[in-house]
């Protein structure tokens, strides 16, 4: 048994203009010039060293540079090896490479001049099931394979090993979420604003976007499954709950954010961490400076159990920050005020950045 596998490579090239010559005519008789067939137009795109603009109709290269063409013709061979030869079949041409085939259509016009021409998804000519088996065993390090057919293995080597499963883990959330819409807990025009404690790394977009910034669940999870944009990725696990992930997964637990696998990936760059807090105590408004090491990576942000933190400033490896009650609806600040008592109340202080978590400290806040 020989094996076939599909896949995407390379791009289809037809000008405009000749879409209905194309369309009509495919199966009708090819213009000869030169003695140039359509076979030997085709065979010369991969057998001389270099390709040459008069092979092509001037509206074909108002569409693609030479260029272009040239990357697309190697990409071919670095894929499925050395040239071999071009077979004919009706309306259709199969370009027949060392390691697999190309469905191959062309359209020349009465100069034969290439005016129209598709590269098909090639297809890779694999191993014998018993030679890829041998193959797969003689890797380095560990490997796996399983071929399935009706849900019967054909083959396997090392398939019960548990394996990471890189981005595919974004499935999960998906499936997760899916279930709470489908449950009535959230709905897809839902809105979530990107916030810096899930900010992540790429691969995606969303962690170059304003903090604030209003996004659907639909909008999220298409990110998440379309440019596995990490963001996305975290703030709907963040939304979904962890615990509910892990309940599909055995082998992923604790089912870790993005931003927490960058930071256990890079032990080079430890967690921050906060030495000291001057002053240790003061009123509200007061200005405080926290000192220690760690601050200066992306995303450095720091977080309160209570209060809101206003002027916050980072510099190298201190930051000065002043902390002010939550307000009330009217805009006035939240006190207390009891005669004759002196109300404190103390907050808890943290680091998070794309190093880490910090350490926790405390600021006493005399009302």
């Amino acid at each position: 048994m020989r094996l076939f596998i599909t896949f995407s490579l390379c791009l289809i090239i037809w000008v405009s203009p000749i879409v209905g010559l194309v369309n009509s005519d495919m199966t009708g008789s090819y213009a000869l010039a030169a003695n140039i067939s359509p076979e030997m137009a085709l065979s010369r795109l991969f057998t001389t060293s270099e390709v040459q603009a008069s092979w092509f109709a001037n509206s074909f290269l108002a569409q693609i540079s030479l260029a272009q063409i040239e990357q697309i013709l190697q990409g071919i061979t670095a894929t499925l090896g050395e040239y071999q030869r071009v077979e004919a079949s009706g309306d259709q041409y199969l370009l027949i490479f060392e390691q697999g085939t190309v469905p191959t259509r062309i359209v020349l016009n009465t100069s034969a001049q290439i005016t129209g021409l598709l590269f098909e998804p090639p297809r890779i000519a694999a191993l014998d099931l018993d030679s890829l088996q041998t193959e797969f065993t003689a890797l380095p390090g560990d490997a796996s394979l399983l071929i399935l057919k009706d849900a019967v293995a054909l083959t396997s080597v090392n398939a019960d090993q548990p394996l990471a499963v890189g981005s595919a883990f974004k499935l999960l959330i998906l499936q997760v979420l899916q279930q709470q819409i489908n449950a009535g807990q959230h709905r897809w025009e839902e809105i979530l604003r990107l916030q810096d404690a899930h900010r992540s790394l790429p691969s995606g977009r969303l962690q170059d976007w304003p903090t604030g910034t209003p996004l659907t669940l639909q909008s999220l999870a298409t990110m998440m499954i379309s440019e596995s944009d990490n963001t996305a990725t975290d703030h709907l696990l963040a939304l979904v709950g962890r615990d509910e992930v892990e309940a599909l997964t055995q082998h992923n637990r604790p089912f870790l954010s993005t931003r927490e696998a960058f930071v256990l990936k890079d032990p080079q760059t430890p967690d921050p961490v906060i030495t000291s807090v001057t002053p240790e105590r003061g009123e509200y408004g007061e200005r405080v400076t926290l000192t220690g090491t760690g601050f200066d990576a992306d995303n450095t942000e720091v977080r309160t159990s209570y209060g809101v933190l206003t002027d916050v400033r980072v510099r190298g490896d201190s930051i000065s920050l002043s902390i002010e009650p939550f307000p009330n609806t009217s805009g006035a600040a939240t006190g207390v005020d009891i005669p004759g008592e002196d109300i404190e109340w103390e907050i808890t202080l943290m680091i998070v950045n794309n190093n880490g978590v910090s350490n926790t400290e405390t600021f006493t806040m005399e009302l």
